[in-house]
């Protein structure tokens, strides 16, 4: 290519450039307007950055850096005023993207509510799954109780009172007979103590004490059947 075309080409770039940072009027970095406007009119980065430091070194655009890296905005004093009545529309426009933005954050909260609702809830196949096996489990209870009902061997409610009367009095009687154990075995500690000390024998003892017991009368414990 020429030095003619280049310039031309290099002139094209930075028109192009301008009328862009001016109409957006907002900072871009090489590689955004680059990668904004490549397509549309088929810029080269390296013809967008150079137009870029052009266009900052003739004042037509601001140059700020931040780090490594360049940004490029339009000149503010270079931009034509807006009137009253351009700065109310521009009141008025932004009041409604804000109700807008608002009103779209409303229903992104909805919906992620509602998204949370059926990530939480059973899908179509676990729920056809869980019908299955309730159904199952009301076949198998359904016929367990048939067999209940149509057996023979069922209690009379006056079979049950029986049965209820005579676990109350074996109940009373175990309890009798837990305290007379214990009275038995208090006694039996106290004299395996007394005989400990006592110099003669146990029948002896007895004999002295007046205690009767079943062999001195040959009572015997009949054999349980």
């Amino acid at each position: 290519m020429s030095k003619g075309r280049e310039a031309a080409a290099g002139g094209g770039a930075a028109a192009v450039l301008l009328r862009y940072l001016r109409e957006q009027n907002r900072p871009y970095s090489a590689q955004d307007a680059f990668g904004n406007l490549q397509r549309e009119h088929g810029l080269g980065k390296a013809a967008v950055v150079k137009a870029l430091e052009q266009l900052a070194q003739q004042g037509s655009v601001r140059e700020k850096v931040y780090g490594k890296q360049k940004i490029y905005f339009a000149d503010q004093e270079q931009l034509p005023a807006a009137s009253d009545a351009e700065l109310r529309g521009l009141d008025g426009e932004i009041a409604a993207r804000s109700a807008q933005l608002q009103a779209l954050q409303q229903s992104c909260r909805h919906m992620e509510a509602e998204l949370k609702d059926l990530n939480s809830s059973m899908t179509t196949h676990e729920i056809t799954r869980e019908i299955e096996a309730l159904r199952k489990d009301c076949a198998s209870y359904t016929e367990k109780l048939e067999r209940i009902k149509s057996a023979t061997n069922h209690v009379t409610p006056e079979e049950k009172e029986k049965v209820c009367r005579e676990q109350q009095l074996y109940c009373r009687e175990w309890r009798r007979r837990k305290r007379m154990v214990a009275a038995v075995l208090r006694a039996t500690e106290l004299l395996d103590a007394i005989l400990e000390g006592y110099p003669k024998s146990k029948k002896q003892f007895f004999e002295e004490v007046g205690i009767e017991t079943d062999e001195d009368h040959g009572a015997v414990m009949p054999a349980t059947t």
